[in-house]
């Protein structure tokens, strides 16, 4: 008895100092972000830093004139007028995914369009494919090294996520030179005209060293927390064709999909989008179960208690995202992938407050939430309309959460092109039919 007595008092004490581990790591992570990107960033930029914001000028908990511009490029005028070309980037990512002969890993070609999409459609630059493909490459050394220690040493991970940083600024410089000078022919407003104009209203014109540094941070947001949630999403819908077949159904309901499997003619809108429920419903289990991050920072602006501890002013502290999904008790078989649940016969989600908040909550919940479920959906619809896809292993992948949520494998996806009458199309084939599809 004695020697079981030590043996549960030393699995206590172990547990304990893993507990103190994790909070020490994780403060000191949050330490190093801010150190890393304040470093990395230029000296010349006057973009204020709010407290929070882990470094990230335009990314944090004070409410300045950003807020107010941020406002406008996710705005329902502004997402109405991305629509398009979100529709053609993704379309032109899958007739891609369905020629090539080999599975494709869906994780990296997700962070591939992911990219694209924010490069394309949310900053508008016309960069080359040729060129597009080696600043992905590039960005990536940069995001891979957010992490590390700010040590600058050769071959340390600071020094290359600097050194990247340098080659994609100067890639971003001659983008936005090119941008300004070129304004005819533009058929929409997207999110740097927006940030460069209103910044102008404000009187706060931005100098070019602003203007790199506000882009970059636009691409950040809209990369890989949104290839983490388009991963899942096809992951969930390989697992369960019958959810797949479901969302079909309503889309030929809403007169999108045509009896015999094509896509009617004519881009979406965002009020069609609105008007599919079960659609919405897949995007949002797909996010409760599958939260791309773990949670958030936010600083204490007034003492408060909670369950009986004090929380002082001042202090910083961490929400989890996935343990109020997997703990909340308005979800019943929170292990089970249930879109149902979120039907309004249910409504699971609506049983109190902060209970389903995978973009944060409250008034700081994410600003570009609204562009990230718009981007689900438009890949959901092209999904479910132009596409057949077959896990290419016997068993889906184990799941990591380090750095996002993602298969440890990226998953390993064949896709297929289809016909009208959605019959698959032979890679070989894709080719000739192209200039017509």
């Amino acid at each position: 008895m004695l020697f079981e007595g030590l043996e549960l008092v030393s699995a206590l004490a172990t547990l304990a100092a893993c507990l103190v581990s994790v909070t020490l790591l994780l403060a000191v992570s949050q330490q190093l972000w801010q150190l890393r990107w304040a470093a990395t960033r230029d000296k010349s930029c006057k973009l204020p830093i709010p407290k929070g914001s882990m470094g990230f000028p335009l990314i944090g908990e004070t409410g300045h004139w950003l807020l107010q511009i941020f406002s406008k490029i996710f705005s329902h005028e502004a997402l109405e007028s991305y629509l398009p070309k979100i529709q053609l980037v993704i379309q032109d990512t899958l007739r891609a995914w369905s020629s090539q002969p080999e599975a494709i890993n869906v994780y990296q070609e997700a962070q591939k369009l992911t990219f694209r999409m924010a490069i394309r459609v949310l900053l508008g630059f016309s960069i080359p494919e040729e060129d597009l493909g080696h600043l992905f490459e590039v960005y990536q050394q940069f995001v891979e090294n957010v992490f590390s220690l700010p040590v600058d040493l050769p071959f340390s991970g600071y020094r290359r996520g600097i050194q990247a940083r340098q080659i994609l600024q100067k890639g971003l410089e001659k983008a936005i030179r090119e941008k300004l000078q070129c304004t005819q022919g533009k058929d929409y407003s997207d999110a740097l005209d927006i940030l460069i104009e209103s910044s102008k209203e404000h009187g706060k014109e931005m100098t070019m060293q602003e203007l790199k540094d506000g882009t970059l941070e636009l691409i950040f947001a809209a990369y890989a927390t949104t290839a983490s949630a388009s991963t899942s999403l096809i992951m969930q819908l390989l697992k369960h064709p019958a959810v797949l077949e479901k969302l079909r159904e309503e889309l030929r309901a809403q007169g999108i999909l045509h009896s015999g499997g094509c896509l009617c003619e004519g881009t979406l809108r965002l009020d069609t989008l609105s008007g599919l429920r079960y659609l919405d419903c897949v995007i949002k289990e797909v996010m409760r179960l599958f939260t791309p991050i773990s949670g958030g920072y936010r600083t204490v602006l007034q003492t408060f208690e909670l369950d009986g501890f004090q929380i002082p002013k001042g202090w910083s502290v961490m929400y989890s995202i996935r343990d109020t999904h997997d703990t909340a008790p308005v979800f019943k078989d929170v292990n089970v992938f249930d879109p149902d649940r979120f039907s309004q016969a249910r409504s699971e989600d609506k049983d109190g407050r902060f209970h389903y908040l995978p973009f944060g909550g409250g008034v700081r919940t994410c600003l570009g939430k609204h562009l990230a479920k718009l981007f689900l959906k438009v890949l959901a619809v092209e999904l479910a309309s132009t596409s057949r896809f077959e896990l290419a292993t016997r068993t889906f992948p184990r799941i990591t959460l380090v750095p996002v949520l993602h298969p440890v494998d990226g998953l390993s996806v064949k896709f297929f092109g289809l016909d009208s009458n959605q019959n698959k199309i032979l890679p070989e084939t894709e080719a000739m039919l192209s200039a017509t599809v």
